[in-house]
C-alpha cells in the first residue's frame, strides 16, 4: 500500500492535478506502450493490441477549497470545490498553495451551528493579509486537506482516498497485465468532481467500446443491508442519480465474483454519480458502468477504506482484462 500512501499525500485539488499527475506516470510509463496527456489535462496510457477497445478510468482529482478573499489579519475566505460539507471540515488543518511555498492553516466558522456553510467558515494562519500575498497567496490559491494517512489492521485511513484508490488499481492493473490481447486504456482524469470533464473529452478521443470506471461510494455504519460497507467487498453500480451500469458488464463482474468467491456489493442510490456518466454517453454511446470501494467519512482528511476490498477490485477487473470480451448492448 506505499504507493497509495504517496498517492494520497500529494495535492492535487480539482484543477491542480499536475502534481498526481506527474507521480501516476513515473510509475506506469514502463508497463504500457504509450503515455501522454490530452489539452485538459487527462493522462492517458495506451496498452496496444486488437478490438474491442476498452477504457478504464480513474479520476486524479480530489474536493479543497480556493482562497477567494485575504482579510488585513490573515484571515482567508474560501469557496469549495467538490462537495465539501462546511460542517465536518471546521478544525481541520490544511495547506494552502502558492507558487513559493505551501502556508499552514486551520478552518474555523464564523457560524456555530448545524447550518454550517461555506460561506461561514474561514482559515486561520499566522500570517497577515501583507505577509500572505509576499509568500504568493493570493486569490485563485489552492488549499487542501492535510493528510493523516496510515494503515490500521487491515484498513487504510487518509484524505483524498476519493479517488486515489481508483488511480492505484489502474496503476497496479498495468503492471500485472503484463500482455494483453485487446487495447486497453488506463485514462486517469480531471475534474470530476467539479462535473466529470475529464472523462467527457477523453472518451470522445479515445471512442472505446465499453468502459468501466474506477472509483468509491460513501460507505454507511449502520446495519442497514442496502447500504455500502467497508470490508464486505467491492461494488458495482446498478444505479446511482444520473446513471444506470450496464447489464451486459455488471454480469461479467458477477460471475467472476462468483467463480473467484469475491464478495460484491451492489449499488443502488439517489445520489452521487461518477465519470461514468459522461462517459457512457460519448458520441453514440458507450456500454459503462463502474466497480470501486466503499469508503468511510467521504472527502473528508479521515477517510477509511478496508485493503481487502481494494485488493478484491484489482483481483477482479485484472481477471476480466486478462481476455477481454466482445460488447454487449443491453
Amino acid at each position: 500500500m506505499e504507493l497509495l500512501l504517496k498517492l494520497m499525500d500529494i495535492s492535487g485539488v480539482s484543477g491542480n492535478e499536475e502534481p498526481v499527475r506527474d507521480l501516476i506516470a513515473k510509475e506506469i510509463e514502463k508497463h504500457v506502450d504509450k503515455i501522454s496527456t490530452d489539452k485538459l489535462g487527462n493522462l492517458i496510457a495506451v496498452k496496444k493490441g486488437k478490438l474491442p477497445k476498452v477504457m478504464l478510468a480513474a479520476h486524479m482529482d480530489e474536493v479543497g477549497l480556493m482562497v477567494k478573499g485575504i482579510e488585513e489579519n490573515g484571515n482567508i475566505k474560501c469557496a469549495g470545490i467538490g462537495e465539501v460539507d462546511a460542517k465536518y471540515v471546521i478544525g481541520q488543518k490544511v495547506k494552502i498553495s502558492s507558487n513559493k511555498k505551501h502556508i499552514n492553516g486551520i478552518i474555523s466558522s464564523s457560524k456555530k451551528s448545524k447550518n454550517t456553510s461555506i460561506n461561514n467558515i474561514f482559515i486561520k494562519t499566522k500570517s497577515s493579509k501583507k505577509e500572505l500575498l509576499k509568500n504568493g497567496v493570493e486569490i485563485g490559491s489552492y488549499v487542501s486537506f492535510e493528510n493523516y494517512s496510515n494503515i490500521k489492521n487491515s484498513f487504510i485511513e487518509g484524505k483524498a482516498l476519493d479517488n486515489r484508490i481508483g488511480c492505484f488499481t489502474l496503476i497496479e492493473l498495468a503492471k500485472r497485465l503484463k500482455k494483453s490481447k485487446n487495447e486497453i486504456y488506463f485514462v486517469f482524469t480531471v475534474q470530476e468532481e467539479i462535473g466529470l470533464y475529464g472523462a467527457k473529452t477523453s472518451a470522445f478521443e479515445i471512442q472505446p467500446d465499453w468502459a468501466i470506471t474506477i472509483d468509491v461510494t460513501e460507505a454507511k455504519k449502520d446495519s442497514s443491508k442496502s447500504e455500502m460497507h467497508i470490508g464486505k467487498g467491492p461494488f458495482i453500480t446498478i444505479k446511482n442519480a444520473d446513471f444506470i451500469g450496464n447489464r451486459c458488464i455488471n454480469n461479467w463482474i458477477k460471475d467472476i465474483a462468483k467463480r473467484r468467491k469475491i464478495m460484491l456489493q451492489y449499488n443502488v442510490s439517489d445520489s452521487e454519480t461518477t465519470d461514468a456518466t459522461n462517459i457512457s454517453l460519448s458520441r453514440g454511446g458507450v456500454p459503462s458502468s463502474v466497480i470501486g470501494v466503499a469508503v468511510e467519512n467521504l472527502h473528508t482528511a479521515k477517510g477509511k477504506a478496508s485493503i481487502k476490498d481494494i485488493k478484491d477490485a484489482i483481483e477482479t477487473l485484472y481477471e476480466l482484462m486478462k481476455n477481454p470480451p466482445k460488447v454487449c448492448l443491453v
